[in-house]
């Protein structure tokens, strides 16, 4: 199928003086899927919000299936036959997966009355018409998040939907999820469907996607088929630049360098069991495994946001008692959660406010902040790590993922920091950002900080790493050099069930 089903021809659009779509094109093909891709702030959202009627465009022309639209609202672009997955789901958990779907059209019978089985075997036929499998009575909180994805997926179907945008769609979900999803996209695309895919995965967009579009800095860069493209070409054109390095051959931390911390015998629940190891100053030590293995569960335990069953933790040869946050920070160790919008920032508050937040008692002086003094310091540590924000003053909101996360690592630098755990560092940000996260976390392991690195990424821990720790169902099931940390052998010591141990 070749046929255009969209086209946007030299979009133009600005906000209060910021030029963010310079003269876009991008076109999509009835059962394509067309990648779309881009640094935070590429443009890549605005660009979409345009055609879905979000936000006006100043300049161009949009065509829809042969037609000029010039959409007002997302209402109307839903009613022309577009429909948008959004990273975060829109729907009501209390509600059963047929109401989610449903809601606001329900079938009436006897012109008073909700004809909830009409819906439930209406929502059935949907499900096995696009071969999703799920209960359309169940409440939709009990689902996971992926198959909540799946069921906003059916709605957008049962809208007559001929236009499909995902936007960051497996970035919650489960690898199984993943295949699942993809399987429904297939399906999808036989039936003529076009879908845009917005993703920073290349390993998914390899995969997926029939053709891939670049974005920078709000312009069109070009259009290429991805089965005659290289991860290294889309990249250069992401950033103008290749990024990714190659995996670590050898170990950057000495050999006689001192262990700063040992863990001996950490249990925490189901997840943490008879955790062992140890963290030397300048290293960067891996943490690989499958989701449920008990990675972040290791780190909460050690930095006591989980309080552990049993175990010690031992820092510079001297056991110490951690029973709460508080007392790992005051021990040097400060831990950045994957949830960094939950558990790390303060989206309302200013980059200054975020940065001094652990450190609040060295800017108070006789009950007052010393507001420059705060201000000053932040800027420092921001200056340090070139985070790229107008002022001090800016809301952490309006800041790109990678640079929300600078300032995460500017506030515990501040504080003087000797441990630093990274949980999924790079998860929602760019390859630019990544390869500015790494290039910080290797210079703070030169610097002497010690790093302990969680990630589901295997290129991820073998680009950093001068260890590896691989965890299966809360045990640890062996730790390799560097040099020897291939994918075969991570994932062969990831799937060592305990059961095949016996």
């Amino acid at each position: 199928m070749n046929e255009v089903v969209l086209k946007m021809q030299g979009i133009d659009k600005r906000f209060s003086g910021v030029h963010a779509l310079k003269s876009v094109d991008f076109e999509l093909r009835a059962g394509e899927v067309h990648a779309l891709m881009g640094e935070n702030g590429a443009g890549k959202s605005t660009l979409m919000k345009v055609l879905t009627g979000i936000h006006p465009k100043d300049e161009g022309k949009i065509t829809l299936f042969g037609e000029d639209v010039n959409f007002t609202d997302i209402r109307q672009s839903q009613a022309a036959g577009i429909s948008i997955i959004h990273q975060e789901l829109n729907m009501m958990n209390h509600l059963t997966v047929a109401q989610n779907m449903f809601i606001g059209r329900e079938p009436m019978k006897g012109g008073f009355f909700i004809d909830d089985k009409k819906m439930e075997k209406d929502a059935a036929e949907l499900f096995k018409r696009i071969g999703i499998k799920i209960s359309p009575s169940v409440k939709l909180g009990t689902l996971t998040v992926g198959k909540q994805q799946m069921v906003e997926i059916a709605k957008a179907v049962s809208h007559n939907c001929k236009l499909l945008i995902l936007d960051e769609p497996t970035a919650a979900l489960t690898q199984p999820e993943v295949e699942e999803l993809f399987e429904i996209m297939h399906d999808l695309k036989s039936k003529g469907i076009g879908m845009i895919y917005i993703s920073h995965r290349m390993d998914e967009i390899t995969r997926i996607s029939d053709r891939v579009t670049v974005m920078r800095d709000g312009e069109y860069i070009g259009t290429v088929n991805t089965a005659e493209t290289t991860k290294d070409q889309i990249i250069n054109m992401m950033v103008g630049r290749v990024i990714y390095g190659d995996k670590k051959e050898k170990s950057n931390c000495p050999a006689d360098a001192p262990v700063v911390l040992e863990v001996k015998g950490l249990n925490r629940g189901k997840q943490v069991k008879d955790v062992n190891f140890s963290l030397r100053k300048g290293e960067i030590l891996g943490f690989s495994g499958l989701m449920g293995a008990g990675r972040t569960e290791v780190a909460r335990a050690i930095y006591g946001a989980d309080r552990k069953d049993s175990g010690e933790i031992v820092l510079n040869g001297k056991k110490v008692n951690i029973k709460e946050p508080i007392d790992a920070v005051k021990n040097g160790i400060c831990y950045l959660s994957e949830d960094r919008k939950q558990f790390g920032l303060m989206l309302d508050k200013s980059v200054k406010e975020n940065t001094v937040l652990a450190s609040l008692e060295n800017f108070i002086h006789a009950g007052f902040i010393n507001d420059k003094k705060a201000a000053d310091e932040a800027k420092k540590y921001n200056d340090q790590l070139a985070t790229k924000t107008p002022s001090m003053e800016q809301q952490l909101k309006n800041l790109s993922g990678g640079n929300q996360q600078k300032v995460i690592v500017a506030r515990w630098l501040l504080k003087n920091s000797d441990i630093f755990i990274f949980d999924e560092p790079t998860r929602g940000i760019d390859v630019g950002a990544k390869s500015e996260m790494y290039k910080l976390m290797e210079d703070l392991a030169a610097e002497g900080k010690s790093i302990i690195v969680i990630s589901s990424e295997l290129s991820e821990i073998q680009r950093l790493s001068d260890r590896v720790v691989v965890m299966c169902e809360g045990r640890i099931t062996g730790e390799l050099d560097i040099a020897d940390a291939t994918q075969e052998n991570i994932m062969a010591l990831a799937t060592k069930r305990e059961t095949e141990e016996a």
